[in-house]
């Protein structure tokens, strides 16, 4: 099977995470990929393949060379992003863009344009594989998977390129921030590994944010608004206090590279009860820590104020992974190496967000990203190059064989 007919089968089976649910995986219907998955590397000859109660996925390539090679692994995600819709996904392939919108659904007018997406002339004369406009893609991390199990078949009909051990890993809830929840690092039994996650041709990641999530619950108080003088606490009023007080010019829509944020991503309640949720992410530790002292403070600040009514619950969530990826920098430069004798120039930036690799990394498996290839993530107007998939297989096989040698 070639590496379009297995993109476009995995991308048929829904498989988007749902971040309500407290299960492992959070959807059943995950396994139906993992189950495919599954019968995949065992119809091609991989060994040690296991698919554990909580949909994560191991097998092996054994190695082909009597030398002493580290043994190194590639990890991608089942699950689809809970932004869209990943139900009936229907991909269709655009033949030799010409750098024109491209209709993706006449009916309801959607249409993927480079007025909106100038990424989209990088591709012009290449094959696309696109949405019909109702649904994402899930190139996000099909594509990664597809790459993953292409590769492996490549160095199996390919035994002059010697080869160490090689672990694939594939989990569950990544879009959620539970993919290495239930990772068993010692199982997998990997010196290093990189996740097949990133975006365009060239990504080579491993920094990211430090990241906590805060949840503020305000206990106002409701009287009769004509006789409220001296006695109402308005719940949402005082969210919007909280609100001003963090700099409004450390939000994501005026932040970039290594720049940190505040992110507010939920407001609900009334004037008796209201909700407040943020995300905050820095690259740097110290600001990191920093953010999350100014979250207190304005807490403390308000409670002061109106008298204890403000609760809030807050919790790291993941770490910066290069201050574990950079005590091992030959990680590094097999991916660089990689690249570039496969005629990739190595893009070399921060995540602003975090990978599964991120937490791997505090687990004990260093674990930078690579490019899968998708662009326009989580949405309609996601699209997959055809050839930027076929170079993160090659990436792969070349990892390979470089260790090896």
């Amino acid at each position: 099977m070639n590496i379009v007919d297995r993109f476009i089968k995995y991308a048929r089976i829904d498989t988007q995470a749902d971040e309500s649910s407290t299960q492992t995986p959070s959807t059943q219907k995950q396994f139906n990929l993992a189950k495919e998955v599954e019968k995949e590397l065992l119809e091609m000859g991989l060994t040690d393949v296991s698919l554990d109660n909580n949909c994560y996925l191991m097998a092996t390539l054994p190695a082909n060379t009597k030398k002493k090679v580290p043994t190194i692994g590639f990890i991608a995600h089942f699950d689809t992003a809970p932004d869209m819709s990943g139900e009936h996904v229907n991909p269709r392939i655009v033949k030799n863009y010409d750098g024109k919108d491209i209709v993706l659904n006449q009916e309801k007018n959607i249409i993927l344009s480079p007025a909106d997406f100038p990424e989209l002339l990088k591709y012009v004369d290449e094959d696309l594989i696109v949405t019909d406009g109702t649904t994402l893609l899930g190139a996000d991390d099909k594509a990664g998977i597809a790459e993953i199990v292409t590769a492996m078949q490549y160095l199996i009909d390919h035994p002059e390129i010697e080869h160490g051990k090689i672990r694939v890993g594939f989990t569950p809830d990544e879009e959620i921030g539970r993919g290495p929840n239930k990772f068993d690092v010692e199982k997998f039994g990997a010196e290093w590994a990189y996740t097949m996650d990133g975006s365009e041709v060239g990504e080579l990641e491993y920094e990211n944010f430090n990241a906590a999530g805060a949840k503020i619950t305000i206990q106002g108080r409701n009287v009769h608004p004509g006789y409220a003088k001296g006695k109402m606490i308005n719940a949402l009023q005082v969210a919007n206090e909280l609100i001003a007080m963090l700099p409004a010019n450390e939000r994501p829509e005026f932040t970039a590279g290594y720049e940190g944020f505040f992110h507010l991503i939920g407001l609900s309640g009334s004037v008796d009860e209201a909700n407040v949720t943020y995300i905050i992410r820095d690259h740097d530790r110290t600001l990191f820590e920093k953010r999350k002292k100014q979250m207190e403070q304005a807490v403390a600040y308000l409670n002061a104020r109106y008298g204890n009514i403000l609760k809030l619950e807050m919790n790291d969530q993941y770490y910066n992974m290069r201050e574990k990826v950079e005590e091992v920098p030959h990680v590094i430069d097999f991916a660089k190496r990689a690249m570039e004798e496969v005629g990739i120039v190595p893009i070399i930036k921060p995540i602003r967000g975090g990978t599964d690799g991120s937490r791997l990394s505090f687990m004990g498996l260093p674990c930078p990203n690579i490019f899968a290839g998708g662009v326009n993530f989580h949405g309609r107007y996601e699209f997959l190059p055809i050839p930027s998939m076929e170079k993160a297989t090659k990436v792969i096989v070349k990892i390979a064989e470089l260790v090896a040698k």
